[in-house]
């Protein structure tokens, strides 16, 4: 493997931390977290800004990410088929439970949200395109882990399971248990272990190989995805789930895991 270009990679690391503060950061603290010192902080983030990759706030002085990011962000999800495929599908499926629905790839130890239909109600899910979903406190996530070949699965096991509420699978064993529960029904709930107050209905999406590659999410408060329309909805994802896969070419057998 090729050594990084050490500039690069600090640019990178700075903005990484950047994008895990939605109110931006100081250059002192900045500097902190990247363990470089201050004024090359300053020099890495002044070339950024001339190219638009980050902003700053006049009041605060706070950096934070630009808009630069979200054209090429944009350009990414562009170029995805599996996104322009789903469009349509998730279109119907959201007006047809007026829920939030979502389309999420896996990448790397989390899953990512590429698509999201928001429902009429006035709730606002927490999350947004571009966001970052645990594999095991996720419907989409478990739907995914689930049928991941079974090493993949392992190594995001053991990587550790983070705590988001009271009721996240935090134990490796209840965890794979569950996944296997997940494989018969062909369909993954979230009962408020990712945010309290929301649950969620997930169905995995696969490829011309059987390989797994995304998932497709109904998210609703509590109030609304209650227990009893489960059966319901969980029929409409897995179903709309199959309508994307087979556009992607799926015939029905999945990879071996």
């Amino acid at each position: 493997m090729e050594k990084a270009v050490q500039s690069i990679e600090r640019a990178i690391r700075i903005m990484e931390e950047l994008a895990t503060e939605k109110e931006g950061l100081g250059v002192t603290e900045l500097s902190q977290r990247v363990q470089l010192h201050k004024s090359t902080v300053h020099r890495i983030l002044n070339t950024l800004l001339l190219y638009g990759y980050v902003e700053q706030n006049p009041h605060t002085e706070r950096y934070r990410l630009g808009m630069k990011l979200l054209y090429l962000g944009g350009a990414i999800l562009d170029r995805m088929d599996i996104r322009s495929e789903a469009r349509d599908i998730l279109d119907a499926l959201a007006k047809e439970v007026n829920e939030t629905v979502h389309l999420v790839v896996p990448e790397g130890d989390k899953a990512i949200y590429v698509d999201k239909i928001d429902s009429r109600r006035t709730i606002r899910m927490y999350s947004q395109i571009g966001r970052r979903a645990p594999y095991h406190a996720s419907a989409v996530g478990k739907a995914i882990l689930a049928f991941l070949p079974k090493e993949e699965a392992e190594t995001i096991i053991s990587k550790g399971l983070e705590r988001y509420t009271k009721n996240t699978i935090t134990d490796p064993e209840k965890l794979r248990n569950h996944l296997e529960m997940i494989r018969r029904k062909g369909y993954a709930i979230d009962e408020e272990e990712n945010e309290v107050g929301i649950r969620c209905i997930g169905a995995p999406v696969f490829d011309h190989t059987g390989r797994v590659v995304a998932a497709v999410s109904i998210s609703g408060s509590i109030l609304t995805v209650t227990r009893d329309k489960i059966p319901e909805l969980s029929k409409k994802v897995v179903d709309s789930a199959r309508r994307i896969s087979e556009k992607l070419g799926w015939t029905g057998e999945k990879a071996k895991n």
